[in-house]
Formats: structure tokens, sequence, C-alpha cells
């Protein structure tokens, strides 16, 4: 096929490039960009070219519907994460990400060994109603095996029309045989607000995860729900908010901000990028205090919010810095119905400073990226007068210091040990207490560090890794003989031994299985529920409530 495009091209491709030189020249008469546009046609020429020769004479036959694509994801990943060309078959993807919506059962997978695993069926969704649970390992979907198969070819199966119905075959731990189950695909909708609840004082807290379409009807009708119940103050949660719709992020401060405030603002190579947005309506709760929570993994939308109010001095921002995504993306349609997602302008909130952490047009000579330096970085103010700086991402008004998990915990975690061991516990316990109240016992810790021993682990500290290269960098340097002694009884001394590892991190290891055991009964809303049980930026969020003085002092700048 690719023989004979390059056949046709061939007949009209030096009438092509004349008539497209001719053009340039034309163009050379009214801007100075031709130079630019040259270099564009020339490249594009010698990429045809390239293709048509491997076509032609390279050993064998290549694809070129995995090749090209290949190359478009390689060139586009050279200029910042979040321009990405979108093929036909992902514009659902792109669509569940705009509006929280899909067709289908309404369940998380994951990979184990060859096969697709359930990790979480979402409660009152398809899945669940009809018995699937977190754990099973999928066999077949239809007459489809599942053996071998990639994640994505899984989840397109399970995908469909509303209404329709696919017959799942699972695996199941506790039964000696395959569970085969019918389940009727719905419309799905993610909330963006999976949990919101009131804690003592009248403080009403909301969990907000996306900020996808309509998003911003669900937190209000959370927020009125709260205030009826008698809530004073809110906490709004944007933590591990990854973003979505500015739209939305404007019609979020809005519920909080006066008329014609402006919330944010856009500017790019071209002007139909600048903008400036601000608030259409008047606010529905104008002077309710206000605490935003937010981390590392709040990102675009979350900031933009977050940032706003910090710096209208509407609210007080607790947690630690956010990620610093100041970049905006617009889709543009391309032939056979794909999309190019690209970046095509920044982010700059009301005190006038961008939130972009990383400067992607400037890399360093490895092609890293690196973060903008302390002596570029710039003071602005608040509304009030509080000093603010750029730099990247939202520094909180109040630093909550999180401590970063250890090694043999996130190891645990990432290599599925804890989700194996849920699984197991589930198959054998049909009911526990409730998320306010469930801990796995000292002897079902044993259990645990029993299953350990029986199963392949491996981890390495991040010390231990940084002492090998010390000990490559003193054999290249001849030294290691002078310090072998040190050496030998430092590497003896951080000796990995997994009963005593599991000892000392037993508190957070403990943890982490109990929200992923209380997840198998009580779903999100369980797992949510016990994480804030002993949640330090929740409590912080809390006090500053609860201590009316301090959270007008924050906000004056007089703390």
């Amino acid at each position: 096929m690719i023989h004979k495009i390059s056949q046709f091209f061939q007949k009209i491709r030096k009438r092509t490039l004349l008539w497209i030189c001719a053009a340039l020249c034309s163009v050379a008469l009214l801007t100075a960009a031709v130079d630019n546009s040259f270099e564009l046609v020339k490249n594009l020429d010698i990429f045809y070219s390239v293709v048509k020769e491997l076509d032609a004479f390279y050993v064998d036959e290549i694809n070129p519907g995995k090749l090209i694509p290949k190359a478009i994801d390689e060139m586009l990943s050279s200029l910042d994460p979040y321009t990405n060309f979108i093929p036909e078959s992902k514009i659902e993807d792109l669509r569940f990400m705009t509006t929280g919506s899909y067709g289908g059962i309404g369940a998380l997978i994951g990979k184990k060994s060859d096969r697709a695993v359930v990790t979480e069926p979402y409660e009152g969704l398809p899945a669940q109603k009809a018995g699937i649970k977190a754990g099973d390992i999928i066999l077949k979907i239809d007459d489809f095996d599942t053996k071998g198969k990639d994640i994505e070819s899984v989840s397109e199966k399970l995908k469909g029309l509303q209404g329709t119905p696919v017959k799942i075959m699972v695996e199941r731990v506790g039964h000696s045989k395959p569970l085969t189950f019918t389940v009727v695909r719905e419309n799905i909708h993610i909330s963006s607000v999976p949990y919101y609840t009131m804690y003592p004082d009248n403080i009403g807290y909301i969990q907000f995860n996306n900020f996808t379409q309509n998003c911003t009807k669900e937190v209000s009708q959370a927020i009125d729900s709260l205030v009826k119940a008698g809530a004073t103050s809110l906490i709004l949660d944007l933590r591990g908010n990854p973003g979505g719709l500015l739209d939305e992020a404007i019609s979020i401060c809005n519920l909080f901000i006066p008329k014609g405030q402006l919330i944010v603002s856009t500017k790019g190579k071209m002007k139909q990028w600048n903008r400036d947005y601000l608030t259409m309506r008047e606010p529905q709760w104008p002077k309710i205090p206000i605490v935003v929570m937010v981390n590392r993994s709040s990102a675009s939308a979350s900031e933009i919010v977050a940032g706003a109010l910090q710096d209208l001095d509407r609210g007080v921002i607790v947690g630690s810095r956010t990620f610093g995504k100041g970049l905006v993306q617009a889709t543009r349609p391309l032939s056979y119905n794909a999309q190019l997602k690209l970046t095509t302008a920044k982010y700059y909130i009301p005190s006038g400073r961008c939130i972009q952490a990383l400067d992607y047009s400037h890399r360093n000579e490895d092609g890293s990226v690196g973060t903008i330096p302390d002596s570029l970085i710039s003071e602005f103010k608040t509304k009030n007068g509080r000093k603010v700086y750029d730099g990247g991402g939202i520094l909180p008004d109040v630093i909550v210091e999180i401590g970063k998990m250890s090694r043999i915990a996130s190891e645990l975690y990432v290599q599925n040990h804890i989700f194996d061991f849920a699984t197991q516990y589930a198959a054998t316990h049909p009911t526990i207490t409730s998320p306010e109240k469930f801990t796995i016992s000292d002897l079902e810790y044993q259990e645990f560090i029993r299953f350990m021993s029986g199963r392949e682990f491996k981890y390495e500290l991040e010390s231990s890794a940084k002492l090998k290269k010390l000990i490559e960098s003193l054999k290249e340097e001849k030294y290691l003989d002078k310090v072998t002694e040190e050496i030998n009884l430092l590497s003896k001394k951080m000796e990995q031994n997994l009963q005593s590892d599991l000892m000392t991190f037993k508190d957070e290891i403990i943890r982490l299985l109990n929200q992923e055991i209380i997840s198998r009964y009580y779903y999100q809303k369980g797992r949510i529920q016990y994480l804030l049980r002993n949640d330090p930026e929740l409590d912080s969020a809390l006090n500053i409530l609860r201590t009316h003085e301090r959270y007008k002092s924050i906000l004056a700048g007089t703390k």
C-alpha cells in the first residue's frame, strides 16, 4: 500500500514542491517567518524520503501504522509531556478525561502475570452489582482470551454501548473452578466528588478528584448539602487532583469569588490564546471560610483554584507545594479523525505569577528539564499585600511536612504483595468492622509476614544503590583497598533482612494493608474514610478553621 502511495507522490512531488516554493517566495515579501517555513517543508520532504526508502529497501516489511505514529510521538515528546498525538482509536480515552463518562462495566483493571486483574470495581456500578470483586483474574471476555493481552486490549473489550451485555469469566481465590458473570454495560460516570462529610465545629469537608464537565455542579451540590446540615466553614481537598477543564476551574472559583474578578490569564504565541478569564456570576458562598488542601500531585486546574483563592486572599492553602503545571492545552482536528493535543499558552494567576515549574523550551545538554533557579524567582503580592512567589506551583500558606514512605513499604505496594494479601484476606473474612474502626491485629500481621516468606520479593534501599556506586568509584580511582574494611562493615550493617524490615516499618505497612482490605468491603468511600483517620494535613486544616483569629491573621499576613 505504501509503495502505491509512494508512486503517486513521486508523480506530483516536483510540481507540489515548486508550488510550495513559489508560495513561500510570495509570502517572503510579507513576513519574516519564511526561513522557518522553508525548514518545515524541507524536513517534511526529507521525512517522506526516509519512509519511501525504508518501504522500498528495508530488509523486512515495515508497518507504517506503527512506525510513523512512533515517530510522531518521539517528536512531540521532545516538546513537553502534554503535547500528544491522539489517533482515532484513543478518542474515547480523551472524551473520558474531559467528561468523566464512558460506556462500560465500571471497574479498574491492572496486570497480574500474563492476565488482567480487577483492581477495583466501583460501588453501585455494573461490575460490582453483578458480583465481580477486586482480585478477580479475568480469563475471558465473551470469546476473547485475555492470556498475554495488554491492558489496553482488555479494557477495549470491556467497554461498549450502554445496555449491551458482556460475559466475563474470572478466576477467584477460594474457588477451584472459574466463575462466569454476565454484566450489562452502562454509561459510566465517575463522580468528581467521591466523598464529603461533616466534622465537629460545623466544618464541612469535600474531596474533589478532577475537573471534568459539570464537576462544578457536583461540588456545589456537596457544599449545599453540608451548609444545609449546618456547615459554617469548608475544607476543599484537592490533593491528588490532576486538573482538567479550565472553564470548570473558573466556575469553582466563582462559587466563592465575586462577579467580574480576574481568576487566570493565558498568554501564548498567537493572539487568539491571549485571554483573561473572569468570574461571570455572583457567588453562592461569598463569605464562608475556606481551607484548600494541596500536595505535590495537585496540578493544572487545581493550581488555578488554589492559586486564585490565595492571591485574592479568599482562602487559606494547606499542605505541600503543588506540581507546577502552568501550560494550557488545546485540541486540533487532524485527518482520519485523529486529534493533536498541544500546548498553546501559559497560565498566570491574579497576582501575575506563572505556576509553571519546568522550562521545556530550554533543556539541559543531556535533554533533561531543569526547574527555575532561585535567582530568577520573583516576588508578587496578594490582594491584601502578602508576599507570594513564582518559580513553579503554589506554595501553601501553611506547610505540613509529610514523611517519605519507606522503600520496603512502597515496593510491597508496587509489586502487588499488599493487594494479593488483601484478596486472600477478603476470601476468608466475610465481613469487617467500619472503616473508622478497622485495623488488622498483631496476629493478622504475623499472617502477612508468613505470607511474604513464601513469595519472591526483591527490593533495594536507595542508600544501598548509592553505596554500590561509591564502591565502583573507589575502584576506578584505586582507593578501594584503603577503605575495604570500613566498606565491608558498612555493607554488613546495611544488609537487608526482610523479617527485620517488616517489623521496623510495621506501622507503614499496616496502614497500606488496612486501606486495601477496607476497599474490598467499603470500596472507594471506605478507603477515603480510613485515610482521613490519621491525616496531619487534615488536622492542620481543621485547627485553622477552629481558630477563627488564626484564619483571619493568615489571610491578613499578620500570622
